[in-house]
């Protein structure tokens, strides 16, 4: 645990699991099997705003598989803190869009296993970063003050050739297009924040039952945040040409 207990992460790990929970640091990846209400949940995330490169994609993959493998259904708890996806020669040559696909897959295949998997966003999601992880989980959380966003307004608005300001304005009537805690929750990306007793909130993540679905659609249709994405999903399931 080397590095980690002084960590803001390493504090909230040790609130959820109490001090001696065992889980270890490994650069920017902690990792391991803490103990909740006398459970076994396996703990896997990035801290200090890491960008997620080949091997830490790889290394954050592992502890799933091994969920899966030693105790199937165990809880697992993604640590959502990065800065996005690595942008290096070294990590195009190791085909880090790769090593990533797989991470979300391994998500994909304990979430459909029955693992129930929920994310935190500690500090900082995006772009890549967080669909890889945060948005593959079963529920998605924020803490306080935590950041969230798939571009930077001001890189968003270099990109599109549309002004900040403009942007900003379109964002007030289209959470799709803004940045923040706020807006996800909107779209359906985010279930909500977690304030005061952590334990509570998570014990409370822990006791809802596994979706038969992904709820993001509707939870971004029942909170104006995504009107059409749930109805034309169901359209094009259906065959629809309409």
């Amino acid at each position: 645990m080397s590095g980690l207990a002084d960590t803001p992460v390493g504090r909230v790990l040790a609130e959820l699991f109490g001090a001696d929970h065992g889980i270890a640091r490994k650069g920017s990846v902690v990792s391991g099997v803490a103990r909740f209400d006398g459970r076994a949940v396996t703990v896997v995330g990035t801290l200090e705003r890491a960008t997620i490169g080949a091997d830490v994609a790889l290394d954050l993959a592992r502890p799933v598989l091994d969920a899966m493998r030693d105790e199937p259904g165990r809880p697992i708890l993604v640590i959502v803190d990065n800065a996005g996806h690595r942008l290096s020669r070294w990590d195009e040559l190791m085909a880090n869009n790769g090593c990533i696909a797989h991470l979300t897959r391994c998500f994909d295949a304990a979430r459909r296993r029955g693992h129930r998997v929920i994310g935190v966003v500690h500090d900082l999601a995006v772009s890549g970063g967080f669909m890889a992880t945060g948005l593959s989980t079963d529920l998605c959380y924020a803490l306080p003050g935590a950041e969230v966003r798939v571009m930077a307004p001001a890189a968003m608005a270099r990109v599109t050739k549309i002004p900040v300001e403009r942007l900003a304005e379109l964002a007030a009537v289209n959470p799709v297009l803004g940045p923040g805690v706020e807006n996800f929750i909107r779209v359906g990306g985010l279930e909500g924040v977690w304030d005061g007793d952590l334990k509570a909130r998570f014990r409370d993540a822990l006791e809802q039952p596994l979706p038969q679905d992904d709820p993001r659609r509707a939870l971004g249709a029942e909170r104006g945040g995504r009107r059409l994405a749930q109805d034309v999903a169901a359209r094009v399931r259906a065959g629809s040409t309409k």
